[in-house]
């Protein structure tokens, strides 16, 4: 089978999961840094942060009651 290629927007949130995990492969990180533009990288990566914290707010009132 043949595999299609991933679209920008998956390999954007892929390697900004990547990041974030700090497992990002050298080749993968060389690849982001060859884009013309890092703002997507920077939106991507705080619209993730801002769902991990809003995740953990919600479990930790769930456990707290």
């Amino acid at each position: 089978m043949k595999h299609k290629p991933a679209s920008k927007k998956t390999n954007l949130w892929r390697s900004v999961g990547a990041a974030l995990l700090g497992v990002q492969s050298d080749h993968s990180r060389q690849q982001d840094f060859s884009q013309p533009s890092a703002l997507p990288f920077i939106v991507a990566g705080l619209v993730a942060i801002f769902l991990f914290v809003g995740l953990l707010v919600i479990i930790s009132r769930f456990v707290a009651g």
